[in-house]
């Protein structure tokens, strides 16, 4: 039962509950976003179901984060510091994200949006 219980929550640390997970060399794809005051740069990407995808923040001004909930997931960025968020969606739909930090008077128009297909 042991070895159960531990790769069960192996998985569920590797994948989070949406899908999240640590960098690893099975990436398809990378996809770079720019964030700047006040938008992220592209503010929607297209993945497929089951598609594990690097999606990189690079941060062009002060410190944001990317606050994706459906996939657990809110990760800072700061300027001259680029952060990985890699993710391996397991349902299809339109997944909404935002700036989680406060960056000024614009903070609350800064949207990203992951489309998942089949």
């Amino acid at each position: 039962m042991w070895k159960v219980t531990t790769g069960v929550l192996l998985a569920a640390l590797i994948l989070g509950p949406s899908g999240a997970r640590a960098k690893t060399d099975d990436v398809s794809r990378t996809i770079e976003v720019h964030v700047k005051r006040f938008a992220f740069s592209p503010s929607e990407v297209v993945v497929k179901k089951g598609e594990t995808v690097d999606i990189r923040l690079v941060s062009e001004d002060v410190t944001h984060s990317l606050a994706l909930p459906d996939f657990n997931i809110n990760k800072e960025i700061s300027k001259g510091h680029p952060e990985d968020v890699v993710i391996t969606p397991q349902a299809t739909g339109d997944f909404q994200g935002q700036c989680g930090r406060f960056c000024g008077s614009g903070h609350g128009t800064m949207k990203f949006t992951i489309h998942v297909t089949e």
